[in-house]
């Protein structure tokens, strides 16, 4: 198991294989976005079928963009942790400030920070 583990990082991770001698971290990617998008052609040329390439085009794209969202979403909480909080100080962009009970109107009371576990 160690071995496919060491096998995976030392192509995938782009701190442990040769890619790791380029030092632009966005050429490193983007170099293997080209590999990704190679092998993708090369499968599915090998099993005689451009559907397969268009599967797996697809399933790719889904993967890395859910990649990316990820990463994005990491490094703004490491670098910018206060942009996940309103300005106001209410912390709950999707909580009303009001609710409706029975037809009629009730305001919240404006020093609720709201959240349903405060």
């Amino acid at each position: 198991m160690k071995y496919i583990y060491d096998t995976w990082e030392s192509i995938m991770n782009h701190d442990r294989s040769p890619l790791k001698n380029i030092p632009h971290t966005n050429t490193r990617h983007m170099i293997m976005q080209v590999l990704a998008w190679m092998w993708c052609i090369a499968f599915s040329s090998y099993f005689s079928s451009m559907w397969i390439f268009g599967v797996t085009a697809i399933a790719h794209i889904i993967i890395l963009a859910a990649i990316a969202v990820t990463v994005a979403t990491f490094e703004t909480a490491r670098r910018k942790p206060d942009f996940f909080l309103r300005n106001d100080g209410y912390h709950t962009t999707s909580r009303s400030r009001y609710i409706y009970y029975n037809g009629k109107r009730y305001e919240r009371d404006p020093q609720d920070m709201g959240g349903e576990h405060e």
